[in-house]
């Protein structure tokens, strides 16, 4: 059986995931450009394959149904299901699987560090001695700020749990759970200083008018998903001083070089948030052995 690899760093953490399946007999495709596959590529790529573990590539009705028949398992690696078109892959026969669990630690972890970051200025002071000026910035107690985080999941709370060493004052706002929600996002938007997503989908969370709700001096954080956030909107609230930072893992488009790049304070990360040798390592495995299953291979 042939599996092809979509994630350009597939392996890269730990070889244990790519002997898996050479132990089982499996002719393993590394993906062949180094970074996310365009659709048009994405077809090609699949020719003759039974499996694929996949990253961010494209896997929309169109791909999947010019491979139905041989194709039959797609083991995401990661969270985010975005990518795969669910019901195509349902009616083709394609079983698909993720790997929500390893993820958590390490996105929560990133989380804590953007938000130290942003509050005390690292990444401005940084930029600013390298450019040959010393000087330092008045920076904020994550004690005396309110957080807000939206879409309370395994990441949502273990990002409350991070946050509660240092933070005295946590909201949630989740839809989905009522019963621990603030019940409105744009009032809660309002009071906090620092918003962190955490919700799933690509629907569009902090649009232009939702920035315009947050409080003056607040912080965005987004490693959710992509597409949650008007780019543009946030770098003129950035410009403005309307708000006073953000941190982006996530972008609409990627890889990203759009206003947001030219923001001091902005802090921009290449959708990072998993790239530790755990989480990448842990998530392959998960990956291989959910395609293994569904691939019936023992």
């Amino acid at each position: 059986m042939r599996v092809v690899v979509g994630s350009s760093s597939f392996g890269q953490a730990s070889a244990l995931p790519g002997e898996l399946l050479a132990s089982r007999g499996m002719e393993v495709v590394p993906n062949p450009f180094g970074r996310k596959l365009t659709e048009d590529e994405t077809l090609v790529f699949l020719q003759g394959a039974d499996g694929l573990l996949a990253g961010l590539e494209p896997l929309n009705a169109r791909v999947l149904a010019a491979h139905a028949g041989k194709l039959k398992a797609i083991a995401r690696i990661g969270i985010g299901m975005d990518n795969v078109d669910q019901e195509a892959a349902a009616r083709l026969g394609i079983a698909v699987s993720n790997t929500p669990d390893a993820p958590t630690g390490a996105v929560a972890e990133m989380t804590l560090a953007a938000v130290f970051a942003l509050c005390r200025g690292l990444h401005t002071q940084n930029a600013a001695l390298h450019a040959g000026t010393w000087k330092n910035v008045l920076g904020r107690s994550l004690r005396d700020l309110s957080f807000l985080i939206v879409g309370y999941g395994r990441i949502g709370k273990s990002v409350q749990a991070a946050l509660k060493p240092f933070a005295s004052e946590i909201s949630v706002y989740d839809p989905f759970q009522p019963d621990i929600s603030v019940k409105s996002l744009p009032d809660a938007l309002a009071v906090a200083d620092v918003v962190t997503l955490h919700a799933s989908g690509r629907e569009m969370i902090i649009d232009r008018e939702n920035i315009k709700r947050m409080k003056p001096g607040a912080m965005l954080l987004n490693c959710g998903r992509g597409g949650q956030v008007d780019e543009e909107a946030l770098a003129e609230a950035l410009q403005s001083g309307h708000l006073s930072g953000c941190w982006l893992d996530v972008f609409s488009d990627e890889p990203y070089s759009g206003r947001l790049c030219q923001c001091e304070t902005a802090l921009l990360t290449p959708h990072a948030s998993t790239c530790t040798e755990k989480c990448r390592g842990d998530m392959e495995m998960q990956a291989v052995r959910n395609i293994l299953r569904d691939l019936h291979v023992e």
